[in-house]
């Protein structure tokens, strides 16, 4: 599987845009800054959608009154919490409903 860390997404978009690699490192490092900032102050929940892309949620999930310890069966409580959510957009939704072997045919 290959991994696309914030670099590779730097040298992508500054291929896209023209601009240089330190105004691009900044916008990419500042819109990830952003959209983090966001979530974690989320009030408990928050949507950020982004039109063709998708939509990006935190939600609050339930307390589990008893939940259980695997390694010592012992019976815990887990208060409520945020959890993240993605949900892709339609354009990215297509793009990834194309068959594999549709795709592995376009690579030779």
């Amino acid at each position: 599987m290959k991994t696309f860390i914030k670099k590779d997404i730097v040298e992508l978009t500054m291929e896209r845009t023209g601009l240089k690699q330190p105004e691009t490192a900044r916008t990419v490092d500042a819109l990830f800054t952003v959209l983090r900032e966001i979530m974690a102050g989320a009030d408990p929940e928050c949507r950020i959608e982004v039109r063709d892309f998708g939509v990006f949620e935190v939600k609050r999930t339930k307390a589990k009154p008893k939940a259980r310890n695997p390694k010592t069966n012992e019976i815990v409580y887990v208060p409520p919490r945020r959890k993240t959510h993605f949900r892709p957009g339609k354009l990215l939704k297509e793009a990834l409903r194309i068959p594999l072997d549709e795709l592995d045919s376009d690579e030779k």
